[in-house]
């Protein structure tokens, strides 16, 4: 016996791979939630990633990416420069 295949309109395919990008989840996960072949949507992935409007999706992806991790940067360089500035009141009362 074998399995029904079912059929999914290109425009499900696409909003599926951006879905996939513009969450950042994995594919499994997203195979999991759809109920559908993680294989599939690996084949979906290799075919629609490279269209112009998924690849601007990454791109937006990327930059949101990047704004947060120097967000982090800045936060966790205030926070060593004020342990810093601690450290410096410190020791400054220390040799008086």
């Amino acid at each position: 016996m074998t399995k029904k295949q079912r059929r999914y309109e290109e425009d499900f395919k696409r909003q599926t791979v951006r879905y996939i990008l513009e969450e950042a989840k994995s594919v499994a996960q997203v195979a999991r939630e759809l109920k559908i072949n993680e294989n599939t949507l690996h084949g979906w992935m290799k075919k629609y990633k490279q269209e112009p409007e998924i690849t601007e999706t990454q791109t937006f992806r990327s930059e949101d990416h990047e704004v947060r991790e120097l967000k982090k940067r800045i936060r966790d360089l205030e926070e060593e420069n004020a342990i810093l500035k601690k450290a410096m009141h410190f020791f400054a009362k220390d040799h008086r």
